[in-house]
C-alpha cells in the first residue's frame, strides 16, 4: 500500500525543509570558518585572527536567517504539536531545550556585536565570545542532526 498523494507531498516538502536548513547551517559555518580562519568551529579556542566587521556581519547575516529558518520550519512544528510521530517527539524532548540555550547564546552574541567596528580595543573581547560560539554551533548542529534524523525517518 502506497502513502496517500497528501502524505507523499507532506513528506517531499519536510525533506526539503530539512535540506534548506542543513544547507543554511553550512552556510553559516563557512562563513564563521572563513571569518576566524579556522577549519570547523570547535578549533576556534585557539588564537584568532583579528576579526573585520565586514566579514562578521556576513557571518550574522547567515547565523540570524539559520536561527530563523530552524525556528520558523522545523522547531515552530514541533512547539505547536503538529508532529505526531512518537519518535520525532521522543528525540525533540531530548534536545530541545538543549537547542534553545544554544539559540540563546547566538542571539545574544548578535545582540552584542552587531555593530561591531572592528577597533582593537574589542578584537579580545569578539574573540573569546567566538570561542565560546563556536562550541555552541557545534554542539547546536550535533543536537539539530538527532532531531533531523527523527524527522527523516
Amino acid at each position: 500500500m502506497t502513502a496517500a498523494p497528501q502524505t507523499q507531498e507532506r513528506r517531499r516538502d519536510l525533506g526539503e525543509t530539512i535540506e534548506a536548513l542543513r544547507e543554511q547551517r553550512q552556510n553559516t559555518l563557512s562563513t564563521f570558518c572563513s571569518m576566524t580562519g579556522v577549519s570547523n568551529p570547535e578549533q576556534a579556542s585557539g588564537e584568532l585572527p583579528d576579526i573585520a566587521p565586514a566579514a562578521l556581519q556576513e557571518f550574522l547575516n547567515h547565523m540570524v536567517d539559520y536561527l530563523a529558518m530552524g525556528h520558523f520550519t522545523i522547531y515552530q512544528r514541533i512547539l505547536e504539536g503538529k508532529e505526531r510521530r512518537s519518535v520525532v517527539k521522543d528525540a525533540a524532548e531530548r534536545v530541545y531545550a538543549s537547542i534553545g540555550e544554544t539559540t540563546d547564546v547566538m542571539v545574544d552574541f548578535n545582540d552584542s556585536y552587531e555593530h561591531f567596528d572592528g577597533a582593537e580595543s574589542d578584537q579580545q573581547s569578539i574573540k573569546d565570545a567566538l570561542s565560546r560560539l563556536g562550541e555552541m554551533l557545534a554542539i547546536r548542529g550535533d543536537l539539530e542532526d538527532e532531531l533531523l534524523e527523527a524527522l527523516s525517518s
